[in-house]
């Protein structure tokens, strides 16, 4: 049998930048062990596979796998995802907003007008969580304690997927970072979840950043929607960024993997009492196709 597949490059306007994703627009006959090989073999940061909603109001629900696990929420496969069905015409281009199902319940889509417009996600509900031995964190980096930013702590946020917010000092500190993979286990041990380190830096833009997801089969991230709406609040819990209504700001990520992103940020209301979208652009690199045999012809393989 064969399922078509779509490659795009997203939170870029440039192919072969951004965040690469593989997205099955139609994953019907699918069950979840062969999606999940499917997204190991591909090897990209996450694959995502669409399937009809099972929710009134939903255009399409979506699942979502790195090479290792199945997520309940990711930014780039959402947007990613949300572009490949309206270029497939499966999703109504005309529409500026609608709602795509995910494993951490219905998620927000928003589209700019224009030929090549900007897609926005709405993230989902985020909780601050505790802090971390700030000497610690930097070891698991590579870094020296002075490189960490003074008076902020390290500390857990997540929006469905925990990540380890780290603020250092300035982007060179930043592009420093060569994670000692020891000490980034002996960190994350007693987290119940697999656990993303997310390290930036203030900058005027917004923010410079690198993340890392070795638990999840991603040695580090170009691009992460999922953590940046909880990095835009971690900023403005700690004075980091304007918290004034329509705040707007940008992360630049995977510039020092040569896979340079930006992911835009809008912070509607103030602190506390906030709502905050994660948008950006998709880039089209190949459409694709993967076929496997039957189950019966597998079958009779095995025999």
């Amino acid at each position: 049998m064969d399922w078509e597949y779509d490659v795009v490059d997203v939170f870029t306007e440039t192919p072969l930048a951004g965040n690469p994703l593989a997205v099955f627009p139609d994953a019907r006959g699918l069950d979840d062990g062969t999606m999940q090989r499917i997204a190991g073999e591909l090897n990209l940061s996450e694959t995502t596979f669409v399937l009809p909603p099972e929710r009134p109001g939903s255009a399409a629900r979506v699942r979502i796998f790195t090479p290792r696990y199945e997520m309940v929420f990711a930014g780039h496969p959402t947007i990613g995802s949300a572009w490949v069905l309206r270029e497939r015409g499966l999703v109504d281009r005309a529409a500026r907003e609608f709602v795509l199902e995910e494993k951490v319940g219905p998620v927000r889509v928003r589209v700019d007008a224009g030929d090549a417009p900007m897609l926005w996600l709405t993230t989902p509900p985020i909780a601050m969580g505790r802090t971390y031995e700030r000497a610690q964190c930097a070891r698991a980096l590579g870094l020296v304690e002075s490189d960490l930013l003074e008076g902020v702590p390290c500390r857990l946020a997540t929006a469905g997927n925990p990540n380890l917010y780290v603020a250092l000092r300035d982007p060179a500190a930043v592009d420093r970072i060569d994670v000692d993979g020891a000490e980034m286990r002996t960190l994350l041990a007693s987290e119940p979840e697999a656990t993303c380190v997310f390290a930036f830096a203030p900058t005027a833009e917004g923010a410079y950043s690198r993340m890392f997801a070795p638990e999840h089969g991603v040695p580090e991230d170009p691009a992460t929607g999922s953590a940046t709406g909880p990095l835009a609040a971690f900023m403005m819990e700690y004075g980091l960024a304007g918290t004034a209504g329509g705040t707007r700001f940008v992360s630049e990520q995977g510039t020092k993997m040569g896979r340079r992103s930006l992911l835009y940020v809008l912070v509607h209301g103030e602190k506390g009492r906030t709502a905050i979208e994660v948008g950006g652009h998709v880039a089209p690199l190949a459409k694709a196709t993967l076929t496997l045999p039957a189950a019966r012809d597998r079958a009779a393989e095995r025999r």
